[in-house]
């Protein structure tokens, strides 16, 4: 059996920090972290079309502060902010605590792993070959920079009778690799003949750029290790 890891909490205060920064205790600990799925399910019931990406949770007495990346903020934010206004609402009834929402926008959307990964699906549901749509999307990402980038598709691709497991490469993609800065996503297509599961890898480069394997640099204390 294989050892699977999450490639982002695999790498977490590495190359990228969590997504939901509070501390709690106890029963606390298990209330807050219900809110914050409620939080995230419902801003995207509210903005499917916004292509929202992350959701930055902040907690502090009193307040709650939300950072969402969206690749169509004047969607989510609507005419004149009618409806972030809304959202702000309905998320502050939800929560039961004051609201403050932060919108960025992400600037080159083919190199987000979610939303590759939606645009994937999206494709698949409307009926587009899988191979067309894994290799297309592949090509546009490593157009906009990225240094790599692995689709894998999981089902009735198809709609053959026995489901299979197809992926597509391009570029390196070290999995491995702790200063590696790969983006990872997973959500699903829902086909005709099922649920078909889209993961996307997209690899952006070292954190620390060239630092190679055999080079000596000194930690903290001023001692040299090899890395």
């Amino acid at each position: 059996m294989g050892r699977k890891v999450h490639p982002i909490g695999f790498r977490l205060n590495i190359t990228r920090t969590w997504d939901a920064r509070w501390y709690a205790e106890g029963e606390k600990y298990i209330d807050q972290l219900h809110q914050d799925l409620a939080i995230r399910e419902l801003i995207y019931e509210e903005a499917p079309r916004a292509g929202v990406s992350r959701i930055e949770i902040e907690r502090f007495p009193g307040k709650v502060n939300l950072i969402v990346h969206s690749s169509k903020p004047g969607v989510l934010i609507g005419r004149k902010g009618v409806n972030v206004k809304r959202l702000r609402r309905l998320l502050e009834e939800l929560e039961g605590e004051k609201i403050d929402l932060d919108i960025e926008e992400i600037e080159n959307p083919d190199l987000d792993a979610h939303l590759v990964a939606e645009n994937v699906a999206r494709q698949l549901e409307s009926r587009i070959s899988f191979s067309r749509a894994m290799s297309r999307t592949i090509q546009r990402s490593m157009r906009q920079g990225a240094e790599g980038v692995r689709v894998e598709v999981a089902g009735r691709l198809g709609g053959s009778e026995m489901a299979r497991t197809i992926h597509m490469r391009e570029g390196r993609v070290p999995r491995q690799t702790l200063r590696a800065d790969i983006d990872y996503a997973m959500t699903e297509a829902a086909t005709a003949y099922g649920s078909i599961g889209v993961k996307v890898w997209i690899y952006k480069g070292e954190v620390v750029p060239g630092l190679e394997d055999d080079e000596e640099v000194a930690d903290h204390d001023g001692v040299y290790v090899s890395r």
